[in-house]
């Protein structure tokens, strides 16, 4: 459908004006999206160097206390961890290779109360034949480590079975789950969130806890790409549906 006015000429294609329409949009759409995780990896980052910056504080004080508090506080517990039962959370990659983080549970002095405590990473079979040989952890142990409370719903292939056997696989740590192993009810006997242990640590393994997997800046630099795509588009269909170019031209070559 033509349409005529100050010397700029419209021919509008529906087709293509949709297909435009669309794309423009999920581009834009997509680019804000970025600008959003961007604003919540920049928060994330900021409230772990301010949790940083306090004293650990004695994990029983924190068990019923608010989820929105805890993220991030560094904690202490002493206690002993089960020799015989931990969890394998399943692909995990560090430098490239494959392998898993040993989640052990500690129970904690002078009760029945127990904490999940992530180790760190430890290398796996790529083939999948064997489970790694985790080594024990024996007698008392006094801890230091932070909260860790994932951020959203874990990302799962399918629901998850836990065997009869030890170690369990774990494709996410979905804490009921793991109290329901253990038989001991989560916010009860069984603390709802695991702790990270701390590097040289009694017990940890190969510790490098990133707190966000991407920085702000690079998301960013990818809601830039997506807005650029979005106007180049823009213009592209400008450009393919009027004389546009020709009447710049023209207003170029009289002098305006």
């Amino acid at each position: 459908m033509p349409v005529a006015g100050s010397g700029l000429r419209f021919q509008l294609e529906w087709r293509i004006t949709l297909f435009t329409l669309v794309l423009v949009s999920l581009m834009t759409g997509l680019g804000f999206w970025q600008l959003q995780r961007a604003e919540e990896k920049a928060a994330l980052a900021a409230s772990w160097e301010f949790r940083q910056n306090q004293p650990p504080v004695a994990i029983e004080s924190l068990w019923h206390a608010p989820a929105a508090t805890l993220a991030y506080v560094p904690v202490r517990l002493s206690g002993v961890f089960d020799p015989d039962k931990f969890f394998l959370l399943d692909n995990r990659v560090n430098a490239g290779r494959f392998g898993y983080e040993v989640l052990g549970i500690v129970q904690l002095d002078g009760g029945q109360q127990r904490v999940l405590v992530n180790r760190g990473w430890l290398p796996g079979d790529p083939a999948r034949l064997e489970l790694p040989v985790v080594p024990a952890v024996m007698g008392r142990v006094e801890l230091v480590g932070h909260v860790y409370v994932a951020p959203g719903t874990p990302y799962l292939l399918g629901e998850q079975q836990l065997g009869d056997t030890w170690p369990k696989l774990l494709q996410a740590v979905e804490m009921d789950k793991v109290g329901a192993a253990l038989g001991a009810p989560v916010a009860d006997a069984f603390f709802r969130y695991p702790v990270r242990i701390a590097a040289g640590q009694p017990g940890a393994l190969a510790v490098d806890w990133q707190v966000v997997n991407m920085s702000p800046d690079k998301h960013r630099a990818y809601a830039a790409q997506w807005f650029t795509m979005a106007l180049v588009l823009l213009l592209f269909y400008l450009f393919r549906s009027s004389n546009l170019w020709q009447w710049i031209k023209r207003k170029d070559q009289a002098g305006y």
